[in-house]
């Protein structure tokens, strides 16, 4: 079988945070050259994702460590 974790099948549907940015910066007119660092540093974050579940078995520690700022 193949790993999975939660935040994984999120992924998996394109539903993650990392390619919500990805879709604004495609879709806002004029965004996707002034922000063409961002988006790779969003795609880094999904491929770095995908290597760190098949070697560690969980999600990455700053989604399972991630809080609401201030809480």
């Amino acid at each position: 079988g193949t790993t999975t974790t939660p935040f994984d099948m999120v992924v998996r549907n394109d539903l993650d945070r990392y390619r919500l940015v990805m879709d604004v910066i495609d879709r806002v007119p004029g965004l996707a050259v002034r922000a063409a660092a961002v988006r790779q540093q969003m795609e880094d974050v999904r491929l770095r994702h995908h290597a760190w579940i098949r070697e560690h078995g969980v999600d990455l520690p700053e989604v399972t460590d991630w809080t609401w700022p201030g809480h």
